[in-house]
């Protein structure tokens, strides 16, 4: 289906959520590391997420790790630093959708490497949407895109 890629994740109950929307989907999951928690079987165990195992996300030790180790095509980065929206976008099977941290978003360096692949949520007031919502909102127009052009 898709590619659902959390760079430097810092809450855990955001990457629970969006982990169970990928179990849901069947998307895969990717954590950039660090990241601000821990996904030990005791954590998982204690916050409930019994579908770790089933979800099998791939965790990088860093960017670089991640596009050495996977050779992503397609990448969408999501950003409240841009004018292009996610909707005007085209998403294929296979399509990376990266977030940044909630904090701090995706560094400057890779938005302005590739411009053209940057993707703003519009709203009207607020700074940014919660990270689970964003992700939610995207994977699912990735999705509405796929069915829609027979790619499953």
């Amino acid at each position: 289906m898709v590619n659902v890629v959390l760079f430097e994740p810092e809450i855990p109950p955001n990457t629970g959520n969006i982990g169970r929307l990928c179990h849901a989907l069947e998307a895969q999951l990717h954590l950039i590391e660090p990241l601000g928690f821990s996904i030990d079987e005791k954590s998982l165990r204690r916050a409930g997420l019994d579908y770790w195992k089933e979800l099998n996300p791939k965790t990088w030790a860093d960017w670089s790790a991640f596009v050495e180790g996977e050779a992503p095509q397609n990448l969408h980065y999501f950003t409240t630093k841009v004018q292009s929206t996610y909707w005007d976008a085209t998403y294929r099977a296979g399509d990376y959708l990266v977030f940044g941290p909630e904090t701090r978003g995706l560094p400057e360096s890779l938005l302005h490497e590739s411009p053209e692949l940057c993707r703003v949520i519009p709203q009207k007031r607020g700074r940014s949407l919660n990270l689970a919502t964003s992700v939610g909102i995207a994977v699912y127009e990735a999705v509405r895109q796929i069915d829609h052009s027979s790619e499953i």
